[in-house]
């Protein structure tokens, strides 16, 4: 049994601050006196909720790190977990907060709504959540977990087939599982989604990868999850209304080769495959596999830097929006720089947008965007030796405008010329 308390870094909660409590007992200007008091009393997890309107994001991050510093000071393994987004403009998805606490809150509250028209305010449900925190896989991972809310599976507003998905997509995601349901009254079936062994072990693999959407085809989605054994768990999601048959190869979930093992993690049943995973999926459900057998393909995940402007590769506002351009800004460790190349020259950012050349251009200016991945030659890129990256359609470039070096400059193809507004450098 662990035992878990709940704080703000203010001077009221957000009970208090609503007028529902009477006080202000927030930390503020106690830090240190709270954590030495919870490690006295053998706390081992801190619920840190912002609960306040006021504030930048540069000041939440200095009033998250005083309660860090304070709990390290301590001696005490207490799990230091945020909420940045509590009455406050949405801070959880915009910056790569697991250098500030273990865990971060990605979203606006989560209730048991399949989806709704919010893209990032309350109420949250599940395929919103989904669509916020899918793209921030690659800064999750040991000691540092995307958090996109405590599960709703079991309650009311959702169908069992939802629950279900709801609990393959979060264990998928390498996020914590927090049973958000009550659990003296749930049925046999809860009970045997929230203890799905094979779930549970995808969930708490010691790679510690978080599961990336790698295709989103509308009403159908594949999410991929590497494990430390070299298998790979797969999602295969519809959103949809109606029953759909989802397929991916095997190049799509990351592994080469041609003589597969499908574990099923619902059922446990086992079959063979040559390279296809496809089975058919009712309305909002997931079907789920362990895939083990063949080679995992090559990708490196990475900051790309430009030689010429010190800065790196991004996505102008972070925009996981198809057609976002691709800019220089200053860098950083959120997910919006965090690029990964794979074996057959694509370049992705947030699992399964591609670094592009628009419409296919092949002339000086063509703008780069960021579009969902397709593999069309416009949309791979050889690294060349001396730090370029070469479109393979266009033959072009990858060059910041006009050699800028100002924040916010974009990326067009431009002729080769190795000059250093066209070499980047990894990290």
């Amino acid at each position: 049994m662990k035992f878990g308390i709940y704080q703000v870094p203010n001077e009221r909660t957000c009970a208090q601050g609503g007028g529902s409590y009477p006080g202000a007992t927030g930390s503020k200007g106690h830090e240190t006196q709270d954590a030495r008091t919870f490690a006295s009393w053998g706390v081992d997890y801190l619920k840190y909720d912002w609960c306040s309107s006021a504030g930048t994001r540069d000041e939440q991050v200095a009033r998250f790190t005083l309660m860090r510093d304070a709990l390290r000071e301590t001696g005490r393994p207490i799990v230091y977990s945020i909420n940045p987004n509590s009455y406050h403009a949405i801070t959880g998805d915009t910056y790569n907060w697991g250098e500030v606490a273990d865990l971060w809150r990605t979203t606006e509250d989560l209730l048991d709504i399949w989806q709704n028209g919010n893209t990032n305010s309350y109420p949250m449900g599940v395929g919103n959540v989904v669509d916020v925190t899918a793209p921030l896989a690659a800064q999750s991972g040991p000691g540092h977990w995307n958090d996109p809310d405590m599960l709703v599976v079991g309650r009311p507003g959702l169908s069992l087939t939802e629950s279900r998905s709801h609990f393959a997509l979060w264990a998928l995601m390498a996020a914590p599982l927090m049973a958000g349901n009550d659990i003296r009254t749930m049925s046999a079936d809860v009970s045997a989604v929230l203890r799905n062994p094979r779930l549970l072990a995808v969930n708490q693999d010691p790679l510690g990868a978080g599961g990336r959407r790698v295709r989103d085809d509308g009403d159908t989605e594949v999410f991929t999850k590497p494990l430390s054994d070299g298998s790979v768990a797969v999602g295969l999601f519809n959103r949809g209304n109606g029953t759909a048959t989802v397929s991916a190869t095997a190049a799509q979930i990351g592994l080469s080769g041609g003589s597969f093992t499908l574990t099923d993690l619902w059922t446990g049943g086992t079959s063979s495959t040559t390279g296809q995973v496809s089975a058919s999926v009712p309305a909002h459900g997931v079907a789920a596999f362990r895939v083990t057998g063949g080679t995992p393909l090559a990708a490196t995940t990475s900051r790309l830097r430009g030689d010429g402007s010190g800065r790196c590769l991004d996505v102008e506002n972070a925009s996981t929006a198809a057609g976002a351009r691709a800019v220089i800004r200053d860098c950083h460790t959120a997910a919006s720089q965090l690029w990964t190349t794979w074996a057959g020259g694509e370049i992705r950012v947030f699992g399964d947008k591609c670094l592009d050349a628009y419409d296919q251009g092949t002339t000086n200016g063509t703008r780069v965007i960021t579009w969902p991945c397709n593999g069309q030659d416009n949309q791979k890129w050889t690294l060349e030796a001396n730090g370029s990256v070469r479109n393979v359609h266009a033959g072009l470039c990858l060059d910041v405008d006009q050699a800028g070096t100002a924040d916010g400059t974009p990326l067009i193809l431009w002729t080769c010329n190795g000059q250093g507004n066209q070499r980047w450098t990894r990290g």
